[in-house]
């Protein structure tokens, strides 16, 4: 299947090949995010090679270039209009042209603001790319945005801060529909929508159905209040409130977006000669399987991830021998790039070692690098490491992931992990390794709770996969637990945040158990002992591939696959470039000749509002080959038990003290903000400040013309830059134009 880094890397591509003006080089004007977004998925020299002479940051002070067009790649603020239309205002012309392409949709009052301003004439073409959202692996998207799950499930203070806290979550809501409906529509796909209705608790946080948010209720009187159809829209409205969990309001508002995309683009997602059954998007929350945050994952990049500092999930910093044998700091980019890194990062560690050991051999093999026997062990691997200078990219993959594989199998070591995971794999299963009921689980926890070689964090995870395994405990035994573990009042307080997310932690012996929709299944495949457990999200996609999904569980948003007509495909007439305005998807291609099998499966797109795991990572990659479809998932972020513990801590202070919001969220406003004015607040940028002064200078030939070194940098280092003259216009393009900022 295609990779979704891929696909957001040709898609700037195709926008910034869209423009070539008659002297061939261009300049591309972008903002701080639009920057970001783009070398997320690009390098400097990938957009150089593309005829761009220079990039400039429309925040700067940028000297005037009335020779070149430029492509203004922007996110849609009202900041941004007034920032282009002032390029060209007052008889004054930045460039020579201006191509627009906005990062997404633009709002109609801004555009009408562009057409009706002096800027007009000088506008080559508009085109929104709908691309705001992180391609991070082949499958994964995220919208690194850590603070939604305190705006989700952190509960008003006071009774008045309901109506607050409610209009600043809807507002949060509503941006994140717009990044979902994005990648729907950067797909091609108008997907089913299907979203995750829990069955055992009411909505929370700022949802919770309070006398602020309620609707009147209906009058006493009214003879309508009898049956479920004929009770009028106030009584359905009161009631409503009951059902308003967050999954449900994102799935509506998904649903609306792409309508409206839709009308507005009728070649949107058409069927056409290939026929790709349309998909399904699974919005889902952090609440539905509360045991995969806390459980250890020993497969490579979720155990990674767990024990090592790797810094969102991609910056590793690691100890590294050189050619001379001294010990250097080294830092490692995690990502697809690396090829080592995708090939292991979804095996069991042990499995991950022996394929480095196995693949080191073979690299020893074919390079004719020793004579004799290859490495052993991991040992043997990094003595032999150090004798390989010639060999600078492959020695650092290795030296890489041998460190990092060290370094996970000497804390697992080191903090009793096997005897940590097999209580925790006991809770989270409801069974041993030999498949029957653990009858001896306290016996087994306490010990590990007094033990002073077992930190505090992992005491934490076992005493919240206990209580969730019991459904409740006394408050008597919880209290208990907590003394044995010796847990600080911020770990208790994690704990006990678990109610805030849906889970019982309390029990009387009156109380009966949750009934669960859905279990985990058994499985037929030979596991690890310590890895029985799988992420619920399996059992959701296996069962949703099957048919069998319950549809009180997920419910579709409107219609579902067998009231559906046939589904959309890839392919649909090109988008003229003759108008100013298209919102037409440019990235319309009929499939490659032999292509056709892959291009046909079907897609699932998954969301889990409030946080993914790892695991539920691996598991949309191992399900994309065993159900033979294109899975992505995707989050408002990735969490790790570590981070996810620190959050639980300060979940009902608001995320005060987190990493994510050190001051935690705001308490909201009586009136919600329109879409824009949202828009606007989260990607404000500051203009630079005005220049000290600003000698005159003679005209300088266009050929010769100097380019000013910016006061910061985009991307990597920037290198001065002029703009070429037609004898050398090959070279200076190699050599690099110069990012400024």
């Amino acid at each position: 299947m295609p990779s979704l880094i891929t696909i957001v890397r040709n898609k700037f591509l195709e926008a910034i090949r869209s423009v070539n003006p008659p002297g061939k080089w261009k300049i591309l004007v972008v903002d701080e995010f639009s920057q970001k977004l783009l070398g997320s998925v690009l390098k400097q020299f990938d957009v150089l090679e593309e005829n761009v002479t220079l990039i400039e940051s429309i925040t700067s002070n940028r000297d005037p270039q009335p020779e070149f067009e430029a492509i203004y790649l922007l996110m849609p603020t009202s900041q941004n209009v007034d920032r282009i239309i002032r390029d060209f205002s007052n008889g004054f012309r930045q460039y020579a042209g201006a191509h627009l392409f906005f990062i997404e949709g633009l709002d109609e009052a801004l555009f009408q603001r562009l057409t009706a301003s002096e800027a007009e004439p000088h506008l080559q073409g508009l085109k929104e790319l709908f691309l705001n959202l992180w391609a991070t692996e082949a499958q994964v998207y995220s919208l690194h945005e850590p603070g939604m799950f305190f705006s989700m499930y952190t509960p008003p203070r006071t009774e008045t801060a309901f109506k607050l806290a409610r209009n600043r979550l809807e507002e949060d809501l509503r941006f994140v529909s717009k990044m979902i409906s994005n990648l729907c529509i950067t797909l091609n796909e108008f997907p089913f929508i299907r979203y995750y209705m829990p069955p055992h608790h009411s909505p929370l946080g700022a949802l919770k159905p309070n006398v602020q948010t309620r609707p009147p209720p209906p009058p006493e009187s009214s003879a309508r209040w009898r049956t479920n159809l004929a009770r009028g829209a106030e009584a359905r409205a009161y009631e409503s409130v009951e059902g308003d969990h967050a999954t449900k309001l994102l799935s509506f508002m998904v649903q609306g977006n792409l309508e409206e995309h839709k009308k507005a683009n009728p070649e949107f997602a058409k069927t056409s000669e290939l026929v790709r059954p349309r998909a399904t998007l699974i919005i889902t929350d952090r609440t539905m399987d509360m045991l995969a945050p806390f459980i250890h994952e020993f497969t490579y990049q979720a155990m990674a991830n767990d024990l090592l500092p790797i810094e969102n999930g991609v910056k590793y910093t690691y100890k590294f021998q050189s050619s001379v044998g001294a010990y250097e700091d080294k830092t490692a980019t995690l990502a697809d790039s690396d090829s080592v890194w995708t090939e292991v990062r979804h095996m069991h560690m042990r499995e991950a070692i022996d394929k480095l050991m196995a693949d080191f051999n073979k690299f020893l093999e074919e390079n004719a690098v020793f004579k004799g026997e290859g490495a052993a062990s991991l040992n043997d691997m990094k003595e032999m490491l150090a004798n390989l200078p010639q060999y600078q990219e492959q020695r650092e993959k290795f030296s890489l992931h041998l460190n990092m594989a060290q370094e996970c199998m000497a804390i697992f070591e080191r903090d009793k992990l096997p005897l940590v995971a097999n209580v925790e794999q006991n809770c989270a299963t409801g069974i041993t390794s030999e498949g029957k009921v653990p009858k001896n689980l306290v016996e087994e926890m306490v010990p590990l709770l007094d033990s002073r070689e077992v930190i505090n964090t992992n005491k934490v995870r076992i005493v919240a996969l206990y209580i969730q395994h019991r459904d409740g405990v006394p408050d008597e035994d919880r209290r208990r637990l907590y003394q044995h573990a010796r847990l600080t009042l911020a770990e208790q307080d994690a704990v006990n945040a678990l109610t805030l997310m849906g889970v019982r932690i309390g029990r009387v012996a009156s109380d009966r158990d949750t009934k669960k929709k859905v279990k985990q299944k058994p499985l037929n495949e030979e596991e690890y002992e310590l890895s029985r457990f799988k992420p619920l999200l399996r059992t959701i996609l296996e069962d949703h591939a099957a048919g069998k999904l319950d549809n009180t569980l997920f419910p579709y948003v409107k219609e579902a696959p067998s009231t559906a007509p046939v589904a959309a495909s890839l392919r649909s007439p090109p988008p003229q470039a003759t108008s100013l305005r298209s919102q037409k998807p440019s990235w319309h291609r009929a499939a490659k000749p032999g292509t056709a099998a892959s291009e046909n499966r079907q897609r699932i797109i998954v969301f889990v509002a409030g946080g993914m795991t790892y695991s539920e990572v691996r598991e949309t990659y191992q399900l994309s080959t065993t159900l033979s479809k294109d899975i992505f998932i995707g989050s408002t972020h990735i969490v790790t038990p570590r981070h996810f513990i620190d959050d639980l801590k300060v979940l009902d202070l608001g995320g005060v003290g987190s990493h994510s919001v050190p001051s935690g969220i705001s308490e909201g406003r009586q009136q919600q903000r329109t879409f824009q004015e949202y828009y606007d607040d989260k990607y404000f940028t500051k203009d630079a400040p005005p220049r000290q002064s600003a000698p005159a200078t003679l005209p300088v030939p266009q050929s010769r013309k100097p380019i000013r070194l910016s006061p910061t940098n985009s991307y990597a280092s920037s290198t001065n830059s002029t703009t070429p003259s037609p004898m050398k216009e090959e070279k200076k393009k190699k050599k690099g134009g110069l990012f400024r900022f």
